[in-house]
């Protein structure tokens, strides 16, 4: 393991589509490791045709925890964790690549991330965020969250942020969006039903609301054009969604069957 060695980490589920792109933009990296949780598609011969190393891991318990997976398997001194929907910009890896040879090895770095969502890169809607994504394997991890996975760190290490961008191609079309809201929404709420907690309707029109005046007006959504007006309605319809989810669960009793 050399100092300045570092690892790509990746899960997947039926990314065929997507995983080239993303590949394509780490072909400088050391090792690519890829945890899939049962892809039906060309998704693992794809993932080889790079040189991945592949594993499989379909006891699905979460993206914290097949994250973590991922990170054990690798064995570079650095880590860059990607989502298989996301590309780094070359900018963004000659900062990487300068940064990990000349920085103090207790330093995270944090990435910013532009998403694109129908047909453009979101400028405000609270859509651009920074996120830590480069870290030494000894000093960081993620949570066990079921989802909006997060790093945790060590209480000493310094925290810096790099240049460049990471690009995230989330949403292609209407189908790809209402599946992983769907999905994200359903892994929240049986989070919160296993946690005892309950939801009402009321609660969730009222964070529906919530959710569309932060993005559209606070976050001055309104100057993504439609784009930004469309996917503040769809956050808030997704937020009344889970909120939703977690009443039935309380209120049908056919599902306590």
């Amino acid at each position: 393991m050399s100092k300045n060695s570092i690892s790509a980490i990746i899960i997947t589920k039926n990314e065929q589509n997507n995983l080239p792109a993303c590949l394509d933009s780490l072909r400088w990296v050391d090792e690519l490791i890829i945890v899939d949780s049962g892809s039906t598609d060309r998704t693992e011969a794809v993932a080889k045709r790079y040189g991945a190393k592949f594993y499989s891991h379909t006891n699905w318990q979460g993206f914290g925890k097949q994250k973590q997976l991922a990170q054990n398997y690798a064995t570079s001194k650095w880590i860059i964790a990607i989502d298989a929907d996301e590309v780094v910009s070359p900018e963004l890896q000659s900062a990487i690549e300068q940064k990990i040879t000349t920085s103090d090895e207790n330093t995270v770095f944090k990435i910013q991330r532009k998403t694109w969502v129908f047909g453009r890169f979101l400028a405000h809607s609270g859509w651009i965020d920074k996120i830590i994504r480069v870290y030494p394997k000894q000093l960081a991890h993620y949570n066990n969250a079921l989802v909006h996975e997060k790093i945790v760190t060590e209480n000493h290490v310094k925290i810096s942020q790099l240049q460049g961008d990471l690009f995230h191609y989330s949403y292609g079309d209407m189908e790809n969006y209402l599946v992983k809201s769907a999905s994200y929404g359903k892994a929240w709420a049986d989070e919160r039903e296993k946690r005892g907690k309950k939801a009402s309707l009321t609660q969730g029109f009222t964070h529906a609301l919530g959710c569309f005046v932060k993005m559209y007006l606070v976050k001055r959504g309104f100057l993504d054009g439609k784009q930004g007006l469309l996917i503040a309605i769809l956050s808030a319809h997704s937020t009344f969604i889970k909120y939703a989810d977690l009443w039935i669960r309380e209120n049908d009793s056919r599902a306590k069957k």
